[in-house]
């Protein structure tokens, strides 16, 4: 792939070539990211909407919860937690959670009452903090986050040295500059790399770069997961959303209905249904599910 605006990082994924400085990036994401509305977040969502979110976080909490060797309830840090809605699932399973973000406008916003469990700042200095005070949780929730930070191997590695021996951390990145975005673009059906979004994402993953940068950062994989495969409707003139950008709320009420007949048969069902759709690098985002490795063990 060639593209001026991307490099390819050492290991594997991609990142922007022209970089914002920290104190750029994070002014962004506390003044504008969320007030504007922009990303996945809104003000407010249609009763089918928050029905799609709630499944995902069930769907993910089902696998991290098959790895994670506890029983019960367990302490939950939310890095980037966005809105809140992890927070406040986890909360009322009787967790004790934490949530980090540059802003909590989200939060405010969507999950009021879980505020005061939310530090606003830069999210590696607030983990810096944690890390120093020897603090260590049970699950790490970091739901595309990794994308939007200018390192995300130290992100990686501060995560390494934060979650127990026992416990999970389970990464969510949108999935970019996959083979199949590769031959929309060369065929002809898309005409630009709709996935790149800067300033908003600083680092591009798929499924193999995310297990690339994973294993290479003292983690070992123990679920991959994709989510629904909006993409496919690229493939077709009639519904690429792309090419016609009046497309694009159709294609996202189809994606919806569909979330919520494949989320009615279960997490389990449904997570077997986004496993295999990571096997084969499809899914508009891809989930790892990490356990640390442990000590000095480098495989």
């Amino acid at each position: 792939m060639t593209d001026a605006r991307l490099r390819r990082h050492a290991l594997g994924f991609l990142e922007v070539a022209d970089r914002p400085t920290p104190a750029e990036l994070a002014d962004y994401y506390e003044r504008q990211y969320y007030q504007t509305e922009r990303g996945s977040y809104r003000k407010e969502y249609p009763p089918e909407e928050l029905t799609c979110i709630n499944l995902r976080i069930e769907q993910r909490a089902a696998q991290a919860l098959a790895l994670w060797r506890g029983d019960g309830s367990g302490r939950l840090l939310d890095v980037g937690c966005g809105e809140g809605f992890v927070l406040s699932r986890f909360s009322k399973e009787g967790w004790q959670v934490e949530g980090i973000d540059f802003s909590v406008a989200g939060v405010e916003a969507m999950n009021p009452d879980m505020a005061p469990f939310v530090e606003q700042g830069d999210i590696f200095r607030l983990l810096e903090a944690r890390i120093q005070r020897n603090a260590g949780y049970d699950l790490v929730w970091l739901g595309n986050v990794l994308e939007h930070v200018l390192d995300p191997v130290g992100l990686m590695h501060s995560l390494r040295r934060l979650v127990q021996s026992d416990g999970v951390l389970v990464v969510t990145v949108p999935n970019d500059g996959t083979t199949y975005h590769e031959g929309l673009y060369s065929d002809g059906l898309i005409d630009r790399r709709f996935w790149v979004a800067i300033p908003d994402h600083m680092s591009y993953f798929c499924a193999d770069s995310l297990r690339t940068i994973s294993e290479s950062t003292g983690w070992s994989v123990g679920a991959l997961l994709g989510d629904f495969p909006i993409d496919l409707f690229l493939a077709n003139p009639c519904s690429n959303y792309v090419d016609d950008s009046s497309k694009g709320p159709h294609a996202h009420a189809a994606r919806l209905r569909l979330e919520a007949i494949i989320g009615a048969k279960g997490p389990e069902a449904a997570n077997r249904f986004y496993a295999s759709l990571a096997d084969v690098g499809l899914g508009r985002n891809v989930t790892a599910f990490l356990r640390p490795k442990p000590e000095g063990n480098p495989t």
